[in-house]
């Protein structure tokens, strides 16, 4: 692995304290040589609407598109909101995709980690999220699969990450590593 690849990580959960901004920091903390992830915010993006979507958009919405543009893949770190993705991530998502036929996301290698203090890790979100990136053209790491449940425990009291949840973390985002090299478009 040569080359070093610019992440676009998009954390789908707002809150100051998210565990899945915590975790979306781990993960770059972990991440191999060939990969330096940067969080591209989401916060500040109007809802998307096409009729301020003209000639001069939002300076938001252009931020964000040039930060999605400019980076070589994208990973998502999402919560799960009634078995789907929060609506400031689908807002970014839709953001990003248009004008149409001008799609931020396309091409780009991608992955999904949903993080959840329920059990099942934010499976719905996960795959809902899998959807609209197959539309988009992200092609999207398969293996490993990650869904973090029992997020709650992942950090201790001082913010560190749990020695149990670790090792996770670790495999996935060398995986990750590994789908970027292999799939990233020259």
């Amino acid at each position: 692995m040569s080359n070093v690849y610019t992440i676009a990580v998009v954390v789908g959960s707002l809150r100051k304290e998210s565990i899945n901004r915590k975790v979306a920091l781990a993960l770059a903390d972990l991440a191999p040589a060939n990969l330096k992830l940067n969080i591209v915010e989401i916060g500040d993006l109007p809802l998307y609407n096409e009729d301020i979507d003209g000639d001069s958009p939002p300076a938001a919405y252009s931020t964000f598109r040039q930060q999605v543009s400019s980076s070589d893949a994208v990973l998502f770190v999402t919560p799960e909101y009634n078995r789907s993705v929060p609506a400031p991530l689908k807002n970014a998502i839709d953001v990003g995709s248009r004008p149409y036929g001008q799609s931020a996301w396309s091409g780009k290698p991608g992955a999904v980690i949903s993080v959840s203090p329920g059990a099942i890790g934010g499976f719905g979100a996960n795959h809902h999220l899998r959807q609209s990136m197959v539309f988009l053209d992200v092609p999207l790491m398969q293996q490993p699969e990650a869904y973090l449940g029992g997020a709650g425990t992942a950090f201790d009291e001082a913010g560190k990450l749990s020695e149990t949840v670790k090792p996770f973390l670790q495999k996935f985002i060398n995986a990750y590593g590994q789908w970027v090299e292999q799939h990233k478009k020259v």
